[in-house]
């Protein structure tokens, strides 16, 4: 089993790029929760939604999120009524919420609901939340602190962040399942995601960080490319937090968790100095803009 730490586009990206190469039964995701949130009596899990549709084949490309061939008439009679519509559900995508609020009102739990969510959408490969208790990445920001979505969503990521905290560790645990993908995988994998929004809150979770090191074998891909990220505020938020915007500055906030380090070819520049604090560096195209180019990045993570 591969297993990939994941969050967001960029880890449903190299997920698919890897079913390239391999039989998608063979991989595993663990999927950042702390993203989640309840809105409109839903529960609505982003990332393991980006995640599932990507691999269904259903994820709308041009958005980055949400399902194809989506319409709005829900969203569009809220707001003549007045409600918050801020955080947009597509008509489609709102059947998955229903269905999932459904089912853990009934006690199945979230790793339960995302296996039947995923099976349904013929999504072969295991999709993983990294907990099924409840976790919340909060931001402190110059304007005070917010939450994860209104950050991201309601503000656009455009305010100054100062420091970023997860909620509910006194009380959460990694789910059993996540983290046996993670102590058992032939190869351990962590996806360009956005390293403080999406990565840390995964091993903030009691138990994860001491898997993965206890490993010394993890692979990651950068999130950064040429300075900036693909998608997504996380050079701005490095920078925010004095941390340096670059494939260079993501391998030292990773540390020794990470073995090897895949880098793009534009910052080939920076695989001696990445290199030089003990990694193994490989450069290739990390920007999965066609077939070709993400079969070549999945073959380079799995050589």
């Amino acid at each position: 089993m591969i297993t990939v730490l994941a969050g967001g586009v960029g880890a449903a990206r190299l997920l698919r790029a890897l079913s390239l190469v391999v039989d998608p039964t063979e991989l595993a995701a663990v999927v950042n929760v702390g993203d989640d949130l309840v809105l409109h009596g839903l529960t609505i899990c982003p990332d393991l939604d980006t995640v599932t549709y990507t691999l269904a084949g259903m994820n709308d490309e041009a958005r980055g999120w949400g399902l194809t061939d989506e319409t709005w008439r829900v969203m569009d009679e809220l707001a003549a009524l007045g409600g918050e519509d801020w955080f947009r559900l597509g008509d489609r995508d709102l059947a998955t919420h229903l269905y999932r609020t459904q089912r853990l009102g009934e006690g199945a739990t979230k790793t339960e609901v995302t296996a039947e969510i995923a099976q349904r959408r013929g999504v072969r490969a295991t999709v993983l939340p990294a907990s099924d208790d409840p976790v919340a990445t909060t931001l402190e920001t110059l304007e005070g602190p917010m939450a994860f979505q209104e950050y991201f969503v309601r503000r656009r990521h455009e305010v100054t962040v100062t420091a970023i905290t997860v909620t509910g560790l006194e009380t959460a645990r990694p789910s059993a399942a996540a983290l046996h993908a993670i102590e058992s995988a032939t190869r351990l994998v962590v996806a360009p995601s956005n390293p403080l929004l999406s990565i840390d809150p995964i091993l903030a979770l009691p138990g994860v960080r001491e898997a993965v090191a206890a490993r010394g074998d993890a692979i990651a891909v950068s999130p950064i490319v040429g300075g900036a990220a693909l998608k997504g505020p996380a050079d701005r938020l490095m920078r925010d937090l004095g941390l340096e915007p670059s494939a260079a500055g993501v391998a030292d906030h990773y540390g020794a968790l990470v073995a090897t380090w895949v880098i793009d070819e534009i910052d080939a520049g920076l695989a001696g100095r990445i290199g030089a604090t003990g990694h193994e560096v490989r450069v290739t195209t990390t920007v999965m803009d066609d077939p070709g180019r993400a079969r070549a990045l999945a073959e380079t993570v799995l050589a």
